[in-house]
Formats: C-alpha cells, structure tokens, sequence
C-alpha cells in the first residue's frame, strides 16, 4: 500500500478536483485506489454506505475511484454552525458541538480516529490519495495538526502541493508555503502542480525553471482552467445557471448556513429552468418557484429569512400564484413551529415557522442518516437520494405526502398544491423525478439531462487532464507504482 497527499497553497487552490482527477486517472488504469480526507470542515456532505456522514466532495473522490462513500474515507468532519462553533462528526457518527479553542485541544484524540480510518482503509486498497485541508502553511493552526503535515508525517506519506495560478502569484504562494514549513515536511514535498492555467504554457517556462532551481523540486505538471466544469463543490456555492427565455425561473436563497446546495447543479444545467441564487441584501426577484434549500441552523437560518423580507416575498409570491418547495431545512420553515428544546442546533428554544404548512418540528438527538428511494407522488418516480437531517415533524399536513420511503410517508403538499416539501436530498438528479417534480411547479418542457452521467463524463475529463498535463513517469514515482 501507499499514500500520496494532495496540499494546496490556500483554500480553493483545486486540492479537491486534482484528488478526484488522480482517483479516477488510476482507477481507469486498474489500480485499486481509495480517497482519504483527514480532517474537513463544510456544510455540504454526503450519507456513506455504512450509514455516516462525509463530506461532499470526499463522496465525488470515491465514485471517481468506482466506489460508494466510506465514513473511514473523511473521519473527521466539521460542520460550521456558527463563527466560532461547529459540530464535530468522527467517523461519520455526530460527537456533539464545540467551540472552536476546544476543538484545537480535542485534536489531539482525533488524531488517533484519522490515524486508525487511514489505517483500515490501507488495508483494502493499494493506493490512497489523501487531501489537505487550507494551507499547511497556516502557522496558528500547525500545533497538533491533523489535516495537512501532522498527518503526512504520522503516515509518512509524500506530498505534491498545488497552486492556484488563476487567482495570481502562484510562485509566491509555492515558493512561501514551502519556506514556511520545517526541515522535514520541506523534504517531504515531492514537487508542485500549477493548477487553472489560461493560455499558452510556453509563457511559463521560465518561471518553472526558476522555480525548480530555487526550490530544487519538480514542476509535475500545469493543468489548464477547464471551462464549463460542474461537479459537487466541498462547500463554496457555485453561482446561478444561464438566462434562458421562458424558463422556469427557480428562486433560491443563499442561506448563511445553507447545506447540501449541490441539490441544484442538474438544475443549472437543465435547458428549461433559470437558477437564481439570492444572496444576501440583494433584491428578491420575481420568479415563478421558491426553492427553500437545506440549512444546519433551520431557526437562524428562518431568522435571516424574516430580516432579508423573504417571508413577506413568499406570501405574496403565493397570492400571485407562485409555488414554494422547501428541501429537508427548508421543509421545516414551512411549518408553524421549529422546536429545540436541548439546544442542540444553538440556543435552546422555539422559532415560528411561515405557517405555510400544518405542521411542526421538534430537534430530538440522533440525527437521522440514510440512503433513500423515494417514490414521488402521486406519479411514483424515484428519487435516489438521502436524509441528513436532526427532527421529528408531525402535523395534519403530512397526510398530502410528497414521497412515500420505504413503506412510509414523508413530506407535505398544501391543499392548494402550491407549498410542497419534504426531506430527501437529491429531488432533481434523476431525470424522470426532476421532470416530474418541475412539472407539478410549473415547467413546461421535460428535457432534464442525466446528471450521474454528466457526473461521470466530468471525471472522465479530470482523468484526460492528467493524462494530458501531468509527467505520468514522475506520477509514478511518488506513488511507488514503478
């Protein structure tokens, strides 16, 4: 077995996209590989095989390698619930909440989950190619480690540290990051990958000569800005999809703790529809649907609603016959109350819901993590998705479901017809169910694309790269595969 880490010189330097495109660059070529990310922080994550919970781009990493999600692929995950605050999952299971300085002190036990998941996954799979997290080089954040170098060290494992050149000073942030690191973790560093290249690479040949003699490391390669690429972000929103005449216009506000947003990528890319993302202290556009999106703090998310005047847009959207769908989170808000008695989202108490539907919600501990085939009614397509939710909702509204799962009803329709919701994740990747769903809100063509195909044919153009861009023989090399 071996391992190769992915690092970035910042956030958002493609750390997460190059993982996905080497899994699925050597799973092409017969190697039994796997994904690891020891240590994320994101709102937008993924139900795995064994019933835990990862984060998103992780679960893109896995099918990229042909494999479903593992909770021992990203054994810890944060999920932010406010500025100083998150709640902490360990090997896909909820530890409980915690302020951020405790966590620093907590590290120190996770280390031992991230070393003992790297393990367990090694022992089934040939290669691993593990992800950073930020920078290795964040000075306040190096002490007891686990997401970067603390990690590569423990494991022993060789390094290729990325730069994002799009964002410019890309060989300040190669050359800076590795001043910043120690003896050790320097000589740990195999070599650099330039990342978003636009233009003729020729014009950089003298800077990655330089680059070598400076550092006396290789360039592996530099892998070209791909237009048009779509796949499940970790956490950052993408923005809103083409201005298409006589669309359906689907309106969606960007919550401050807005979770699982990769619900609406088919939706980008659907010909028939006009995504609009909304974010904050912009004006609330006239649309034919309301898309009330997954949150992680429903009752601090429903009080930014109130403040940025959305809960009045709904209402009079609905007099002039608009449709409001409200997706796990969102579905709650629908409702007349959310309750958490224990706190277990922040502050212990009780927020009134828009009173859309008959119905109320009570945030009990054990959150609820599952894969699903839901049965859209009444027409009885199926969305293959998941629940990742905390709350028991009851009410008379619920004996309209949107779905039934496994024998059971879930969700809510207004009399109406005009307010629908209800708890499952991933309500438009499956053509026949987004057709049938934007239907029921108003859409005129069914024309949805496949997107687990489209899905697919991404990961394909992310392996090409590689072939294309990368020195495959130095590729080898760092992962011992001769």
């Amino acid at each position: 077995m071996t391992s190769l880490m992915i690092q970035g010189t910042t956030s958002d330097a493609g750390k997460s996209t190059v993982v996905a495109a080497l899994c699925r660059w050597l799973a092409r070529r017969g190697v039994a590989v796997a994904p690891f990310k020891p240590q994320n922080m994101a709102l937008n994550s993924a139900v795995t095989v064994d019933g835990g919970e990862i984060g998103r781009s992780t679960a893109l990493q896995a099918l990229a390698c042909g494999l479903a999600p593992h909770s021992d692929m990203n054994p810890v995950l944060l999920k932010p619930q406010s500025d100083r605050g998150a709640q902490v999952i360990v090997r896909g299971q909820v530890l409980g909440n915690m302020e951020a300085l405790a966590y620093h002190d907590y590290k120190r036990t996770a280390r031992a989950a991230v070393m003992d998941a790297w393990r367990d996954l090694s022992s089934r799979y040939d290669v691993i190619i593990a992800e950073g997290a930020g920078s290795p080089a964040e000075i306040n954040l190096r002490e007891n480690d686990i997401a970067n170098m603390g990690f590569a060290e423990a494991a022993d494992c060789p390094v290729l540290l990325v730069g994002d050149i799009d964002r410019g000073g890309v060989f300040a942030q190669l050359v800076g990051t590795l001043a910043l690191l120690s003896d050790s973790e320097q000589a740990r560093v195999q070599g650099f990958i330039i990342n978003r290249f636009r233009g003729d690479p020729a014009l950089l040949d003298s800077g990655l000569h330089w680059l070598e003699q400076r550092t006396g490391k290789p360039v592996f390669g530099v892998l070209p800005y791909l237009q048009g690429l779509l796949l499940d972000a970790e956490d950052a929103v993408a923005g809103g999809g083409e201005h298409r005449a006589g669309a359906l216009r689907v309106a969606v506000p960007v919550l401050p703790r807005i979770s699982n947003h990769n619900d609406f990528d088919p939706l980008r890319l659907h010909p028939g529809v006009e995504l609009l993302l909304v974010g904050p202290d912009r004006p609330i556009p006239a649309a034919d649907v309301i898309v009330l999106p997954g949150s992680k703090h429903s009752r601090a998310d429903l009080a930014w609603l109130r403040q940025q005047g959305w809960d009045r847009a709904i209402v009079r959207h609905l007099r002039y016959g608009g449709r409001v769908l409200g997706i796990c989170g969102g579905f709650q808000m629908l409702g007349r109350a959310i309750h958490d008695p224990q706190g277990l989202e922040g502050e212990a108490g009780s927020s009134a819901g828009l009173g859309l539907l008959d119905m109320e919600t009570t945030l009990v501990p054990g959150k609820q993590l599952r894969r699903v085939n839901a049965r859209l009614q009444p027409g009885g397509e199926t969305v293959h998705g998941y629940e990742i939710h905390n709350g028991v909702t009851t009410g008379a509204a619920l004996a309209r479901p949107l779905f039934h799962i496994d024998g059971r009803a879930d969700g809510a329709i207004s009399d109406d017809g005009q307010v629908l919701g209800g708890y499952p994740h991933g309500l438009f990747d499956q053509p026949d169910a987004c057709d049938a769903l934007l239907a029921r809100l108003g859409a005129q063509s069914a024309e949805a694309l496949d997107y687990a195909a489209h899905r697919e044919s991404q990961l394909d153009r992310l392996a090409d790269m590689i072939d294309a861009h990368l020195d495959r023989a130095l590729l080898d090399q760092a992962l011992g595969l001769g």
